[in-house]
């Protein structure tokens, strides 16, 4: 979920749409962006969110979000000097840990 703003000021009856309430979408828009959840899942956040203005508008808030993130971010790769070093971090760590 998004720091951006208080659910509650969103939807502050938390209503219910169907079979499911605007904390537990707003709380899945996320899955539903990322297209990590069940299709069933899906239809129950999209029917809430067609009835929801609130839910609606936090999605579209979210939405924006993740689409400025993928564009600021495309193309964009650590140096391969920090790759490397990460990677021996990576495995000294597991070695440690294996170890113990």
């Amino acid at each position: 979920m998004s720091e951006l703003s208080d659910p509650r000021e969103l939807c502050p009856n938390d209503h219910a749409h169907g079979d499911i309430g605007c904390a537990e979408v707003i709380a899945e828009v996320w899955t539903l962006l990322d297209g990590e959840c069940t299709p069933e899942a899906r239809e129950r956040l999209r029917q809430h969110l067609e009835a929801c203005p609130g839910c609606f508008k936090h999605y579209g808030i979210e939405e924006r979000i993740k689409s400025l993130i993928a564009t600021k971010c495309r193309g964009e790769r650590a140096p391969e000097s920090l790759r490397e070093r990460l990677r021996l971090e990576i495995r000294r760590t597991t070695i440690i840990r294996g170890a113990e």
